[in-house]
């Protein structure tokens, strides 16, 4: 397994590494090859791939390719790679490909302007060399994909793979539900958060790409007796501390920083806001949603995990991560709604139930053993609730 953060409290391409990890090393010798490894699981062999240069990131990504080849080039049935790497016979994608990004919409002048940009910068030849060589098909290769809203992208910038393209989303644990009054209580006592008022809940490491800036906008226009927990790294936070202060809220936001287990602000809050630009999925979304949290979201259009969800019947899915007006409206509708919020709980917990790790791990593991087998047929997956492409 390559990942370069093996981290529980990393982004979503990390948990869903380490809930892969946990769900199949009772059945397989699995290794894990890292920079950064905060993670214990019984039978899982750690290997420290190590990081001359933290900057540039490139430099560091193609270091990490080329260690992590060396070291599995040989003694392993499969390669399962996370990263942006030329190896793994497994590719999991997270993001948006490199070449979608750049070339996406442009034409004519544009596209050649933005071509002579991508051969006279070394990082972005890097990025690109390293991306096209993971979605060569040389070798039996299969690409898993991790939301059908990547599907679409990632065939303009890659036609050629679309029979080596799979879709296995995230998953949850299991579906806790919905926490007592008690538990919440205990739960905002741990964190330092009030004991009374309504509790909203915003989950990301890149606080700006998620939309926090949004959210506190619109937490302006609520009443004085909700506020905002922030969970996530930390790095972003002074600008959006300066913000909060700003709007007059400094006394109703709190920032959290990462936490380990995100479990215990899932149970702190009332409900989940998750106003991202981008996300592929948004592991978040699903775990609030298994926790028994209303969520509000932003559209398939820049959230994949929305695609699956619809608009007042599991969730609140709004078009505009932008809108701030939008955000204060649907959170307040939970606050004034209490049959609206009962509805989309439990209509959460049922979408969460059909998202367990433990079947989609299992579909992970059919194809291992398909690629073991050296062949380039997709496992067989009949029955699967996920969509093959």
């Amino acid at each position: 397994m390559l990942n370069r953060h093996f981290v529980a409290t990393g982004g979503g391409a990390e948990r869903y590494s380490i809930a892969v990890v946990e769900h199949l090393a009772a059945h397989h010798d699995i290794h894990v090859f890292a920079q950064h490894i905060d993670h214990h699981w019984p039978g899982v062999t750690y290997h420290q791939v190590s990081q001359p240069l933290r900057r540039p990131r490139w430099v560091n990504q193609l270091w990490y390719a080329t260690a992590s080849w060396w070291a599995t080039r040989q003694g392993f049935d499969v390669v399962h790679s996370h990263e942006n790497t030329w190896h793994g016979q497994v590719q999991t994608v997270h993001v948006l490909p490199i070449k979608y990004n750049l070339l996406h919409g442009l034409t004519g002048v544009r596209r050649a302007l933005r071509w002579l940009k991508i051969v006279t910068s070394p990082r972005l030849l890097t990025y690109w060399l390293l991306e096209a060589s993971r979605f060569s098909l040389a070798q039996p290769r299969c690409m898993v994909l991790t939301s059908q809203t990547l599907v679409a992208q990632t065939l303009e910038a890659y036609p050629a793979c679309k029979e080596a393209m799979t879709v296995i989303t995230p998953g949850v644990e299991r579906v806790a539900g919905i926490a007592t009054a008690l538990q919440q209580t205990e739960a905002r006592r741990a964190l330092g958060l009030p004991a009374s008022g309504f509790s909203i809940l915003f989950v990301g490491n890149d606080y700006r790409k998620k939309g926090l800036e949004t959210l506190l906008a619109a937490l302006s226009g609520l009443p004085a007796d909700t506020f905002l927990a922030v969970v996530g790294n930390p790095a972003q936070m002074p600008q959006f501390k300066a913000q909060a202060l700003s709007l007059g809220l400094a006394d109703r936001v709190y920032f959290l920083g990462a936490l380990r287990d995100v479990s215990v602000a899932y149970v702190a809050a009332d409900c989940l806001a998750h106003p991202t630009r981008e996300d592929t999925f948004a592991m978040v979304v699903l775990e609030a949603m298994a926790h028994g949290l209303p969520v509000v979201v932003s559209g398939s259009q820049y959230c994949g995990i929305a695609a699956l969800l619809t608009h007042q019947v599991n969730a609140l899915v709004l078009d505009d991560p932008l809108d701030a007006a939008a955000w204060m409206n649907a959170i307040r509708s939970l606050q004034v709604e209490p049959d609206l919020a009962r509805h989309l709980q439990a209509a959460g917990l049922a979408f969460a139930a059909t998202h367990q790790w433990a079947e989609l791990a299992h579909q992970q593991d059919q194809i291992y053993l398909c690629m073991a087998g050296g062949t380039k047929r997709k496992p067989d997956r009949s029955g699967d609730k996920q969509a093959d492409i």
